[in-house]
C-alpha cells in the first residue's frame, strides 16, 4: 500500500499548493481581501513542508509531482470554478497520471549492476 500513501500525499501537496496560489490570485485578479494572504502563505508553506515527506526530494519526485498537479488543478477548475471538463481535459489527467505512475513507481535502481 506504498503507492497509495505516495498518490495521496502528492494529491495532498498539490491542493495546498493550488489553495496557497488560488488565495493569491483572489487578491491580486478578483480584488479580494489581503486578509487572504495569510491563509494563502499557510498553504503555501504546508505545499513545502509537504515537499519534504516524499520518499525523496529528488527532480524526479518533483517531476512525478507535476502529473498529480495537472489531475488537481482539473478537478479544482470543476469544483471550484464550475467550469465543465472536456473529454480531452480527461484524457490529458490520464496521461499526466499515468506518467506520474511512471516515474514514481519505476523499479529502483540495482546500483551494483547498474539495471533498473
Amino acid at each position: 500500500m506504498e503507492w497509495l500513501r505516495v498518490f495521496l500525499l502528492f494529491a495532498f501537496t498539490a491542493l495546498a499548493e493550488i489553495v496557497g496560489c488560488y488565495l493569491v490570485w483572489r487578491v491580486v485578479k478578483q480584488g479580494g481581501s489581503a486578509w487572504y494572504l495569510i491563509p494563502a502563505a499557510l498553504s503555501l508553506a504546508l505545499f513545502a513542508y509537504c515537499l519534504t515527506l516524499h520518499p525523496s526530494a529528488t527532480g524526479r519526485i518533483y517531476a512525478a509531482y507535476g502529473g498529480m498537479y495537472i489531475a488537481v488543478a482539473l478537478v479544482w477548475l470543476r469544483v471550484v470554478d464550475g467550469v465543465t471538463l472536456t473529454r480531452w481535459d480527461g484524457l490529458g489527467a490520464l496521461l499526466a497520471l499515468l506518467g506520474m505512475a511512471v516515474i514514481a513507481f519505476q523499479p529502483i535502481a540495482d546500483s551494483a549492476s547498474g539495471l533498473n
